[in-house]
């Protein structure tokens, strides 16, 4: 049984349409290690990191789809499964940076691209591949990039998500009326965020309702 880990619910909706186990963590490397975990109790054989990343490098742009080779987390480097990501379809492969906070600005995700040599950074696929590691299963990652290498994140994006992974309005609302100047920075980024949910579901339907239930 494939057990599929994001971030978000509304990543977690969207995953769901593939017929397997899915659960939201909440957005941070925590909530995605306790979300793998309960997954692997479930019966889970393999899992599968799933949802919204951000560009480290100038190529990748909102909506790209990427699905690395491996992952990096604290200078360790995980592989991923190769027979379980050549079933995810086409995409941008090369390594992912485990991050334990978010990218917010332009000058650090250059920075970390230049130390880290990896294309884009997510906060759950570390935690992923070090549960899949602790069980030996095999792992893979499914990501479309939201942010750019270019992009520097309004306050609002930072405070925006609760602990279950969902949109915590009044935190939004509060950090907009704080600084209203982020407002056409916050817009340009949900119309990136748009792009890349776009591409999750396209990846989906492509792929197909069960496609993924019988990999391992």
């Amino acid at each position: 049984m494939l057990g599929i880990i994001t971030g978000l619910t509304a990543e977690a909706k969207i995953a769901q349409r593939l017929g397997v186990a899915v659960r939201a963590g909440g957005g941070m490397p925590e909530g995605a290690e306790a979300a793998a975990e309960a997954l692997v109790a479930e019966g889970a054989t393999a899992l599968l990191s799933f949802g919204l990343a951000g560009g480290l490098v100038g190529d990748l742009h909102p909506g790209d789809i990427i699905i690395p080779d491996a992952v990096v987390e604290d200078g360790r480097i995980r592989p991923t499964n190769a027979t379980l990501s050549a079933r995810l379809g086409e995409g941008t492969h090369g390594m992912l940076l485990a991050h334990h906070e978010i990218v917010a600005s332009a000058a650090e995700k250059a920075a970390l691209a230049a130390t880290s040599l990896c294309r884009a950074v997510d906060l759950e696929s570390g935690a992923v591949a070090r549960v899949a590691a602790k069980y030996e299963l095999p792992f893979a990652v499914l990501r479309a990039i939201c942010d750019d290498a270019e992009r520097d994140l309004p306050p609002a994006a930072l405070a925006a998500l609760n602990e279950k992974g969902a949109i915590a309005i009044t935190r939004v609302a509060l950090s907009i009326l704080s600084h209203p100047l982020q407002i056409p920075a916050l817009i340009a980024l949900g119309r990136d965020a748009g792009r890349a949910r776009a591409a999750l579901v396209g990846r989906v339907n492509q792929l197909g309702v069960g496609s993924l239930g019988s990999v391992f």
